[in-house]
């Protein structure tokens, strides 16, 4: 019995933390319309990705969903459409358009980008979103590590194909969704196809550190053109993204529960990159990293402007924008 009555006030303890941290993560930017923009999402079928392309339609955004897997993308469209109901697109509403996009291939990040410079007037928002977490090791289409070919280079090509439609129509803005797991990672400059050693964990943290340190310098090049870039963590977050880690089948109830209880919904997640892709707030703010919609410190090794100037350096020669 007394094992039981711990069990039950357990429960409604994290039940009721549960239902105090959701209110105390309001939407971000619940008041800012976004009408008559133009927002590109990566990896917006599922996740954080799919939690903002919703936010972002319901504040009356044009909003391009730029994932790999077209026939998932549509469902989740629709069914974002379902649940904002029929004044989510259309005269007052914003637009959810699906566009297929596989980061994990230069010739697709290329064939995305063709096609956006040629039907889209304007880019008033970019945010990096999709990533791949703690996968085996395999390699992406044109040879590089995944982790660190799909969530640095693919990226890091995206953006730079797309900088010029970003420029014509500043003031705008690029988010990227790195990680607190930055931390972990280390930039070798020796290594950084991991062909001599592989570690999933701490290759996804090279990447999330790639990422930061990409924002960073892509910020100092675009001073005074009224694009500006920052960086984000999400948080702990319920999504998909950890299907490649093993849990335990006998760990998995427990796992479940702490999940539940302190992990973020997607949408909570998503947050800050809703705030830095939206608010006002940040107008004109360039160059930072955030959590829960606030400005954090990095970590020295993420502002090491030397090594952010070499990683630009060799990607741009990886994807082939210098041969």
């Amino acid at each position: 019995a007394a094992a039981a009555a711990l069990v039950l006030g357990g429960g409604l303890l994290l039940a009721a933390w549960r239902w105090l941290r959701a209110g105390a993560l309001a939407s971000a930017a619940s008041g800012a319309s976004m009408r008559g923009k133009t927002v590109i999402i990566t990896g917006a079928n599922s996740g954080l990705g799919r939690a903002a392309a919703a936010e972002l339609l319901r504040m009356r955004a044009r909003v391009i969903m730029g994932c790999r897997d077209r026939a998932r993308a549509e469902r989740a469209a629709r069914e974002i459409r379902a649940e904002l109901g029929e004044r989510a697109e259309g005269e007052e509403g914003g637009e959810l358009v699906v566009r297929e996009l596989d980061l994990a291939s230069l010739r697709s990040v290329r064939a995305f980008c063709h096609r956006v410079l040629q039907e889209e007037p304007r880019l008033d928002v970019l945010i990096n979103n999709a990533g791949i977490f703690q996968c085996p090791y395999m390699k992406t289409e044109d040879g590089f590590e995944m982790q660190f070919g799909v969530n640095h280079l693919g990226h890091f090509l995206l953006t730079n194909l797309l900088l010029g439609l970003l420029k014509n129509s500043a003031p705008s803005r690029i988010v990227v969704v790195s990680s607190k797991l930055y931390k972990y990672g280390e930039i070798n400059f020796d290594d950084l196809n991991s062909e001599i050693s592989y570690n999933k964990s701490f290759c996804y943290s090279r990447s999330k550190l790639a990422n930061i340190l990409f924002a960073r310098e892509l910020a100092r090049r675009l001073e005074g053109t009224g694009v500006t870039v920052n960086s984000l963590h999400p948080g702990i977050v319920r999504t998909n993204l950890g299907r490649h880690v093993n849990i335990p089948l006998l760990a998995k109830p427990l796992f479940n529960l702490v999940s539940w209880a302190f992990f973020k919904t997607p949408l909570e997640g998503a947050q800050t990159s809703i705030y830095l892709a939206s608010s006002p707030d940040v107008e004109g703010v360039s160059g930072k990293y955030f959590g829960d919609c606030k400005e954090e410190e990095l970590l020295p090794k993420a502002m090491d402007d030397l090594v952010a100037r070499k990683l630009w350096d060799i990607s741009e020669v990886m994807v082939g924008l210098l041969k």
